[in-house]
């Protein structure tokens, strides 16, 4: 040839060449033929896919191809037969030869035509670690759906957009719960802001909340007044802010409706002010008189022998123990603000000193320590050993101990209470005692749930009467 070169001496250099190109680059180069057998495999292979080239040439590529995966492959290889100049890419499973499944992505060329290269070229690279990460990115959305359309407390889901020196918050998305509370639907607030949805006065309290957020960097929550509809008035929302590259994109914000804990703790409120008022007037208005008459009576006794003074005496000392009796039933039910740790052996040596228990014994079978209002605590031990001895008898034995996991009895061995009567004895007014206010049973269990505790009434070890107190955490 005029250029100095023998007859096919340019194609051996090309390949030549090419082969050193597919040998040198990171990813696997494979060559098959029509029938999709295996003529060329690059080195990588044993860095990719675990095998030496020897030990894949002259398989067929379909046998380390997933089952899932081979029809998908199948129809890459038919359309590059058949359209040449069009590249195919196709992701499949292959196996590892350590027996698992590593992703490969392949990009197939048609060489038949090329000289250098008979058959199919495709270039393949590991892209396992992005698959499951897609998976994972997928599973994830897949319960975050889940999460959005089934949890009963509203979501939304609110953009944070940088604005120069501002921050803009637009409505993203509202889960179906959010919806069906508030009426208001995804498309309609999408890209607004709370104060084109809610007004200038609510939305700028909103925007306040969600600055307080992203300026904190972490979860708040707070209560607000945002008025929906009339049964959506007062919500309990938790906001938490989504980081994405250092930068706060998005809140994310669980609301739940709380009018109707708002209402019926305003009725609470009043009922308290009221017993509070009632509280002042027994103290005031009828004790005074009540001691001035008891004054009285005991002066007239000395005075004069009367079959009538004996009586009137008793009745005034009852009445005094009514009005005891109504002043810590309106006072004692008030929520618990604060609690110290009390030991259960302490309570109850004190409680049983405090009380006329004549011959009664008390056993106290375990020790606890707990946490509560000793103060008011008092009461409920006083109360429960004085209703033994009043019901048992001067003789009989009252038993303290601990049951469950966080739990205290107070049982005796007396006639106790009849299944049908164990809820009615807490009822204020109720004694079978004489001379009983009916207020001892139900002063222990206004005391008892101010605490969040609950009590139950129970037969006893010895068929007497049992009341338990399941402590709350």
């Amino acid at each position: 040839m005029e250029d100095g070169t023998t007859p096919g001496e340019d194609d051996t250099h090309g390949a030549d060449w090419y082969r050193t190109l597919v040998e040198e680059v990171n990813d696997l180069a494979t060559v098959v033929d029509t029938d999709g057998t295996i003529t060329y495999v690059s080195p990588a292979v044993t860095r990719i896919l675990g095998y030496e080239p020897d030990e894949l040439i002259g398989h067929e590529g379909y046998e380390f191809v997933h089952p899932d995966d081979q029809e998908r492959n199948a129809a890459a290889v038919e359309t590059v037969l058949s359209n040449p100049s069009e590249p195919q890419t196709v992701e499949v499973r292959f196996q590892h030869a350590d027996g698992s499944w590593r992703w490969i992505e392949a990009t197939l060329r048609n060489r038949l035509d090329d000289g250098l290269i008979n058959g199919i070229l495709l270039s393949s690279r590991d892209i396992t670690q992005r698959k499951e990460y897609e998976i994972e990115v997928r599973e994830l959305a897949e319960e975050y759906e889940a999460l959005l359309n089934n949890v009963e407390d509203a979501i939304f889901l609110v953009d944070v957009i940088e604005t120069g020196d501002d921050v803009r918050f637009e409505f993203e998305r509202l889960s179906p719960s959010y919806e069906r509370q508030t009426s208001l639907t995804t498309e309609e607030v999408q890209g607004r802001t709370p104060r084109d949805v809610f007004g200038d006065e609510s939305g700028a309290d909103l925007e306040a909340n969600y600055h307080r957020c992203v300026n904190a960097g972490e979860p708040i929550s707070y209560e607000e007044k945002l008025r929906v509809n009339e049964e959506a008035v007062f919500w309990q929302t938790k906001l938490a802010p989504v980081v994405t590259d250092n930068e706060i994109t998005r809140l994310i914000g669980v609301t739940r409706n709380v009018t109707d804990r708002v209402e019926r703790e305003r009725q609470l409120r009043q009922k308290n002010e009221r017993l509070d008022e009632f509280a002042s007037v027994i103290s005031h208005d009828l004790r005074n008189p009540l001691n001035v008459a008891q004054g009285r009576a005991a002066l007239l006794a000395e005075q004069a022998e009367s079959e009538h003074i004996d009586p009137i005496l008793r009745s005034l000392d009852r009445m005094e123990a009514i009005v005891e009796d109504t002043l810590t039933l309106a006072r004692q039910g008030e929520a618990i603000d604060e609690t110290e740790s009390i030991e259960l052996t302490d309570l109850v040596g004190k409680c049983w000193a405090t009380v006329d228990t004549e011959n009664a014994n008390i056993e106290i079978v375990d020790e606890m320590t707990f946490q509560g209002d000793p103060d008011r605590l008092q009461h409920v031990f006083e109360n429960l050993f004085r209703n033994a001895v009043e019901h048992g008898g001067s003789e009989v034995t009252v038993r303290v101990g601990c049951y469950g996991e966080q739990g205290i009895y107070v049982e005796d061995d007396g006639p106790g209470i009849p299944a049908d009567k164990r809820q009615e004895v807490l009822e204020p007014g109720h004694s079978s005692a004489s001379g009983g206010t009916g207020f001892g049973l139900t002063i222990v269990k206004r005391i008892v749930e101010a605490h969040g505790w609950e009590l139950s009434v129970a037969e006893g070890t010895d068929g007497g009467a049992r009341f338990e107190f399941e402590i709350a955490e």
